[in-house]
């Protein structure tokens, strides 16, 4: 267990049970598909979130719980309909459940678990959260288009990046703190601006992991936004900033959406400076999200929040 997840750790367990209970369905192939990705574990960082944010606002009541099953239900619709589009194989050290069952299951379910997060929503009662939980939605669907379109783009401005990179990542992040505050009573624009930048560190530094990190740590495939012909922060600085054909040779190897030159490109983006550079960007953010929450009175639910940002850029997984 880690120091985040041990900090909350009843609290986790009760979600997780909420989680498996509003699983349930008449259709077998609905649970089969929920409880596959669920029981993959990862890290439980976004409803974790939504547990410190509320704590941290001296919360005393239980729709913290409920809120936080919610934020990963819409995270685990997420990733079911990200590994149909990018034709993902392996997530969290196992097959997808699109390798598993197909496409149209995965879609579906994804469906399901987006259904029901609102479903719980409405349970909870509060239109602040409903709305908050409503805007963040809508704008993730607007990330995953956004980069859809931009999939080889080899053009792609460091802007655009990480506009993408808010709304797929950082905007769950920001609303799950966002809703934890509210429910607390507490400060909302602290807390979204802590998940807003906590975020961004998080998905930059995700970025430097898809080309140096080490699949079995991982669990997931290196490379893989090569493949997809995603343009990440290590690679935009190394296309700008390095020789005339390594510019040439990345900008080939993201048309063509392979990762046959992967080894090329990893060369590049070291040489050129392009790791150094995002990973002073996931630092820049960091310390951003620990600014946000300096005004927080001082509890052992803050310490993890601060330690946490900390532990966005400095994870090998």
């Amino acid at each position: 267990m880690t120091f985040y997840q041990s900090t909350v750790a009843d609290d986790l367990c009760a979600v997780n049970q909420l989680i498996l209970d509003n699983l349930k369905s008449d259709v077998a192939l609905v649970g089969n598909v929920g409880n596959y990705i669920i029981d993959a574990g990862g890290k439980r960082l976004r409803p974790i979130l939504v547990l410190l944010s509320a704590l941290a606002n001296n919360y005393k009541g239980k729709n913290h719980l409920k809120v936080a099953a919610v934020i990963e239900f819409i995270h685990t619709a997420t990733l079911l309909h990200d590994d149909v589009v990018d034709l993902s194989q392996l997530r969290r050290g196992r097959q997808t459940a699109n390798a598993v069952w197909g496409n149209a299951p995965s879609v579906l379910v994804g469906d399901f678990l987006y259904s029901r997060a609102f479903q719980m929503l409405v349970d909870i009662a509060d239109m602040d959260v409903m709305g908050t939980m409503a805007d963040a939605t809508n704008v993730i669907s607007e990330g995953e288009v956004q980069q859809l379109a931009n999939a080889g783009n080899a053009d792609l401005e460091e802007q655009t990046y990480l506009e993408v990179i808010y709304r797929k990542t950082a905007k769950l992040f920001e609303a799950g703190c966002e809703c934890g505050a509210i429910i607390a009573d507490g400060d909302r624009a602290a807390m979204a601006n802590y998940g807003k930048y906590l975020g961004m560190a998080f998905q930059i530094a995700d970025d430097v992991l898809d080309l140096k990190g080490d699949v079995e740590v991982t669990g997931k495939n290196i490379g893989d936004d090569l493949a997809e012909g995603k343009m990440t922060l290590p690679v935009i600085y190394a296309r700008d900033n390095a020789d005339i054909e390594s510019q040439k040779l990345l900008r080939e190897a993201f048309k063509l959406k392979s990762s046959e030159k992967f080894d090329q490109v990893l060369e590049i983006v070291t040489n050129s400076g392009g790791l150094e550079y995002s990973q002073k960007k996931a630092q820049e953010n960091s310390n951003l999200a620990k600014k946000s929450i300096q005004s927080l009175k001082d509890s052992d639910q803050k310490e993890v929040l601060l330690a946490l940002a900390d532990f966005a850029i400095t994870r090998n997984a």
